[in-house]
């Protein structure tokens, strides 16, 4: 986890069930994107965006606590202004407010491999969201849509295989 995501977390007493979470689904970004460079190494992704966005993307949830244990997006918005307002550049704060709407226009790939790393991490997996990713990755690579996709699943099937151990992880953690 970067050291200021760390540190932020530090200073707003994140519970640490969040800050579990935000642990595991960086690591989840780093294995997505270490994956992805082994594949197509040609592939250009802002890293450091992602995993800074992988490691913040629920951090509005030390303002509306109620959602790490139930559903809710307000945490989207207000983790956007709490980076905001801690010094994080616009392009990084971002992160909190797309991860749970991968579908708009607006999304970059890094968007989509922040909201992916947030699924995948407990095994969960989004059919429109890996449709959205492949576009993005075939359109960059060049890369044949099949072959990319049967590489994105495999890759996906393998960081999922852990699930059970990282929830479990979470688990332990209190609210």
């Amino acid at each position: 986890m970067p050291t200021a995501v760390a540190e932020l977390l530090t200073r707003l007493a994140a519970p640490p069930r969040l800050a579990a979470h935000l642990r595991l689904v960086h690591d989840a970004a780093h294995q997505l994107l270490d994956g992805l460079a082994q594949q197509a190494p040609e592939l250009s992704v802002d890293r450091e965006a992602v995993l800074f966005g992988a490691a913040t993307h629920d951090i509005g949830k030390v303002c509306h606590p109620a959602e790490l244990s139930g559903p809710g997006s307000q945490h989207e918005r207000a983790g956007q202004e709490l980076l905001l307002s801690h010094g994080f550049p616009p392009e990084l704060a971002r992160f909190a407010a797309t991860h749970g709407d991968w579908a708009g226009a607006d999304r970059t790939i890094e968007d989509l491999l922040v909201s992916m790393a947030d699924k995948v991490w407990k095994g969960r997996r989004v059919a429109d969201l890996e449709d959205l990713l492949l576009d993005r990755l075939t359109g960059r690579t060049g890369g044949e849509r099949w072959t990319e996709y049967l590489a994105l699943d495999d890759l996906l099937s393998r960081i999922g295989e852990a699930a059970d151990r990282r929830l479990a992880f979470q688990a332990a953690f209190p609210l």
